[in-house]
């Protein structure tokens, strides 16, 4: 890795942390700059301001690229297992992007908006991608459903509701259930779309 992209991969990072931590109103780009072990000329010099800053580590850090190197590349035409293959990679990234999505949780009315339109357009990315493997499995007879799109937006949805009561410490560790509720999930879902 480069200097320059170290630089401002640690800079994204020390963002996120301190913003999960303390708010985006909170944290300061000097506080970023030092966690990163940069000056604070550094960070505006890679992205003009904090904003955008966030809005970078959105659009580094979220899943749509992911997700479409996924479709393009690693789904095979069986729908349980392309299926369960989704799923599994959402989760892991969701998880791996906790600190990221607590941001924008946390954030309500207070972020940018243009950093909430970055954090919209990945779920709109899944779902056209989802929607258009679904129409190509109806083609090819490999599922039915009279809705591609309802039926890409419920899978989202039942994936997304399980990472976000993860998020809740009142529940409890949800690690240990998640594999068995996504092959659950993903079951039934292959199943009743299956002709």
């Amino acid at each position: 890795m480069d200097k320059t992209q170290s630089t401002k991969t640690r800079l994204m990072e020390a963002a996120i942390d301190l913003m999960a931590e303390k708010g985006y109103d909170g944290t300061t780009t000097k506080e970023i700059a030092a966690a990163a072990g940069v000056n604070e000329i550094t960070l505006f010099r890679h992205f003009g301001s904090k904003q955008q800053l966030l809005e970078q580590a959105v659009k580094t850090y979220h899943y749509g690229d992911e997700m479409t190197s996924l479709f393009n590349e690693s789904l095979t035409g069986d729908l349980h297992a392309d299926l369960l293959l989704i799923s599994q990679t959402y989760h892991r990234i969701m998880n791996r992007n906790r600190k990221l999505l607590s941001i924008a949780l946390k954030g309500s009315s207070k972020l940018p908006e243009e950093v909430y339109e970055e954090m919209r357009r990945h779920p709109r990315i899944l779902r056209d991608l989802l929607t258009r493997y679904l129409t190509d499995m109806v083609e090819k007879k490999k599922a039915v459903t009279p809705n591609p799109e309802m039926t890409a937006l419920s899978f989202m949805w039942m994936n997304y509701g399980a990472f976000v009561s993860s998020l809740d410490t009142k529940f409890e560790p949800q690690e240990k259930k998640l594999p068995s509720f996504i092959e659950e999930s993903v079951r039934l879902f292959a199943r009743a779309l299956t002709p």
